[in-house]
């Protein structure tokens, strides 16, 4: 079976609310799922300020840019910050430029699970925005597509799935917690995840 990494950045908890069913779904098809947070780059004393919550990623060991070798594909998992990958998500990608040249992740899969404060807060921008970086790597992009069509298309609660991912509205204050559809599609998404990096897996070793 497959290698899978799902990497995190979460400053409230909403990104890793998703991560655990994202996880849940990826290990239903028999891959093998390790978990990574992005470095955080902020200091103590403005993350305080913040009135950040990494606790739920205080257990998680942060990613480096030759671990990624190590895996069939990786999921990331962020928040939108003006419509793009916060700046620790960026700051991690800038580090890979290694891999880039060595054409180390070539063939390999990824994919975006994302959160945003509204419904029109840069859910789909962030996606977009972060396809570049796998296209420069060669990595293969995997939507999400309209897979969960009846809840994706469900207009009587506000959610945060799109085509490209999952995803959840936080609101303005961050009090919104991801709801039972944006936890479904999670789930829904690292398993077909899986599926395709397994199929491609057991292919590739036929």
């Amino acid at each position: 079976m497959s290698k899978i990494a799902v990497v995190v950045f979460s400053m409230y908890g909403h990104v890793a609310s998703l991560s655990h069913k994202v996880i849940e779904g990826a290990k239903s098809t028999g891959a093998q799922v390790d978990a990574y947070q992005f470095e955080e780059t902020l200091s103590e004393e403005v993350l305080a300020k913040m009135h950040a919550n990494k606790e739920p990623l205080k257990s998680l060991p942060a990613i480096t840019p030759d671990l990624l070798k190590e895996y069939d594909g990786f999921i990331f998992g962020f928040p939108t910050r003006y419509g793009r990958a916060p700046a620790q998500v960026s700051a991690f990608f800038d580090k890979t430029g290694g891999l880039w040249a060595s054409g180390a992740l070539v063939g390999k899969f990824g994919a975006t699970f994302t959160s945003t404060a509204s419904q029109h807060g840069g859910n789909e921008t962030t996606h977009l925005t972060t396809i570049p970086f796998f296209i420069h790597h060669g990595i293969n992009y995997v939507p999400h597509g309209y897979r969960d069509f009846s809840q994706q298309t469900n207009l009587s609660e506000i959610h945060g799935i799109s085509a490209y991912g999952a995803g959840t509205i936080a609101g303005g204050d961050g009090s919104r917690q991801p709801i039972d559809i944006d936890l479904a599609v999670a789930k829904s998404q690292g398993e077909h995840f899986a599926n395709v990096v397994n199929t491609y897996v057991k292919g590739k070793s036929a």
